[in-house]
């Protein structure tokens, strides 16, 4: 009989009952099972009969909270983290003290740099107390008195403001419209203005300018009777009576009255202070409550004149002689399209785009003078702003056919810069003479200059290429062409060499008409005639009044650097706006180009109006 079992260590093990083997040699046959079964690996199952639950062999692990890791693949992880860090750590270090070779931003282009120094030009122009930080060391407060000092003036606190030339009058006219070109170039240009380091600057400029003008009338009321036009006298036809042209003073000494020239009816000075408010309110617009006062002086201005007709220097002798307006039609075209820009209000729109308004402002007739933007004729600004809105926003009926007029005119006044077309002559140099010949050519050319790149702008924004001449077509770049031949003109490229812009290049004037420069610093206050010496000497300017554009040269590019010739050496601070809004423009990366959107922050979205049917049909 025998039995069969289950040898745990794999195998049958057979037991035999008759088997009469001794304990030795079973036990020796155990023993020779007991070494063959340790001779092979045993699993898990084997393992844990063998050992028991409790003598089991034990992994080690660490408990992170979320998993649990081999404590082996955890220390191996941290390891590698750190060596990683470590080495990181050292070639950062490394790199950070080998010597390197920093490349210098590239200089800044000459147009930029003309801008820096232009812009300093107002600095020295301020009336007033002037702030802490007005970096023109020659000048000081002035004029504290303006307004006070008449008294037949019913506005009696004038002071601030510019003033306007070499001498220390302040004339409203030419100064609003010097605001109104700089707000329009910073609502354009504001990225090159920042690129410049300039934008804060030209904002502090313009609000000089605006906050004067806020004291000229009452900016509280819905509806004036007058506004303060001028303050001091330049008439020297009455005799030896101390004034701001017989007298050659820094504005610092002046101590003789200084009169205020008051209007019932000026549509031109009214309209346009109102382009200069409404402007300004753009470029302020960050600035709600000043913005808002603005709004509401421009409104208030322009009512005004819409109400009160007539030409500010029709009634004024002094501003007849020296900024003497020939229309106020061109006023109302460009105030309304500014007060449109500024309200978003199309009753500004439907007046700046009437018919009989733009034929009385010279719209649709030539001239010797069309196209020339100045301080006296804004139409080629107001077309060009208008033609801004139909490349943009193209509003349609009703305003298409006018719109489309001004964009066609616009078109033709460009074409009339370009060297090809015989509407304006050329010295030998290369100066357009866009006042034909007649002294202090600049102030009209860099106003050119501004409105031909900008225009060149508005089409590369529309993704224009160009516009016809007639049956010639032309690309924007002989547009921008055109203004940096110009500039570059004033800047220096010219027969003589001479830069007209003070402090910008190795030569310019060194005797520039202007008081406040002629005049030394020393402590000496020199009186009404004292200061004639300072006038009629041959010795340069104690003190450079840098950025000044100066008038210009003729029309033989001849140019007399004499103290005593304004129509060479006096700058301005219309002039100087134009300067400024043309560098701008030219300045920096050509990419940049304008800003399409700022204009157009007040102006509610535009869907063209269905035409009118057609009159029924009679047989």
């Amino acid at each position: 009989m025998s039995m069969y079992g289950r040898d745990p260590w794999g195998g049958p093990l057979e037991i035999n009952a008759a088997d009469s083997a001794t304990d030795d040699d079973r036990s020796r046959t155990m023993n020779e099972f007991d070494r063959a079964a340790m001779s092979r690996p045993l699993d898990e199952t084997q393992q844990s009969w063998l050992l028991g639950p409790g003598e089991q062999k034990k992994k080690k692990y660490v408990d992170l909270g979320c998993i649990i890791v081999s404590r082996k693949i955890f220390i191996w992880t941290v390891g590698t983290i750190l060596a990683a860090g470590f080495l990181i750590g050292f070639i950062t270090l490394i790199v950070k003290t080998v010597p390197r070779h920093h490349h210098k931003p590239p200089p800044p282009d000459n147009y930029t740099v003309a801008l820096n120094k232009a812009l300093m030009f107002f600095n020295a122009q301020k009336s007033g107390k002037l702030p802490r930080h007005n970096n023109v060391s020659w000048r000081g407060n002035s004029c504290l008195n303006d307004g006070k000092s008449d008294s037949s003036s019913v506005i009696k606190d004038l002071v601030g403001g510019y003033y306007d030339a070499g001498d220390a009058i302040k004339f409203n006219f030419p100064q609003s419209f010097a605001m109104t070109m700089l707000s329009w170039s910073v609502i354009e240009y504001s990225a090159k203005y920042e690129a410049a380091g300039e934008l804060n600057h030209v904002k502090d400029v313009i609000k000089w300018g605006t906050d004067y003008f806020l004291k000229t009338f009452n900016n509280s009321a819905d509806t004036i009777d007058r506004i303060a036009a001028q303050v001091g006298v330049g008439d020297t036809s009455g005799g030896t009576t101390p004034n701001d042209h017989y007298c050659w003073m820094r504005p610092e000494d002046i101590d003789y009255v200084r009169p205020v020239y008051e209007c019932h009816s000026c549509s031109d000075l009214g309209a346009e202070m109102a382009a200069a408010l409404a402007s300004a309110s753009i470029v302020f617009k960050d600035n709600k409550a000043y913005s808002q006062k603005l709004v509401h002086g421009a409104r208030t201005l322009f009512k005004f004149a819409r109400d009160q007709r007539g030409r500010y220097s029709a009634g004024a002798a002094d501003a007849a002689i020296f900024y003497n307006s020939s229309s106020y039609w061109d006023e109302f075209v460009w105030g309304a399209s500014w007060l449109f820009y500024a309200t978003g209000n199309s009753s500004y729109l439907q007046l700046a785009t009437t018919p009989g308004l733009a034929k009385h402002a010279g719209a649709f007739w030539g001239g010797p003078d069309y196209g020339v933007l100045s301080w006296d004729n804004k139409l080629a600004g107001a077309q060009l702003l208008l033609s801004r809105l139909r490349l943009f926003l193209s509003p349609g009926y009703p305003y298409e056919e006018i719109l489309r007029t001004f964009h066609n005119q616009t078109s033709i006044v460009m074409c009339s810069y370009l060297p090809y077309f015989t509407s304006f002559n050329r010295t030998k140099g290369g100066l357009i003479q866009l006042n034909h010949g007649r002294p202090q050519p600049l102030q009209y050319v860099v106003n050119a200059a501004f409105l031909a790149t900008l225009y060149s702008d508005y089409l590369t924004a529309s993704d224009t290429p160009g516009w016809y001449c007639g049956p010639n077509f032309y690309s924007t770049d002989v547009l921008r062409k055109f203004a940096e031949t110009q500039i570059d003109y004033i800047l220096g490229k010219n027969p003589r060499g001479m830069s007209y812009v003070v402090g910008f290049g190795n030569r310019y004037p060194k005797h520039v008409h202007h008081r406040g420069a002629s005049i030394p610093k020393n402590k000496v206050k020199y009186n009404c005639k004292g200061g004639w010496k300072w006038r009629d000497t041959s010795k340069p300017n104690p003190n450079t009044i840098v950025g000044a554009m100066v008038a210009g040269p003729d029309k033989h590019d001849g140019f007399h650097d004499v103290r005593t010739n304004y129509n060479y050496t006096e700058p301005t601070i219309a002039g100087n706006a134009g300067l400024v809004a043309a560098l701008v423009a030219l300045s920096g990366e050509k990419s940049v180009g304008i800003d399409k959107n700022t204009m157009f922050s007040a102006v509610p979205p535009m869907s063209p109006t269905p035409p009118p049917p057609p009159a029924p049909w009679k047989p």
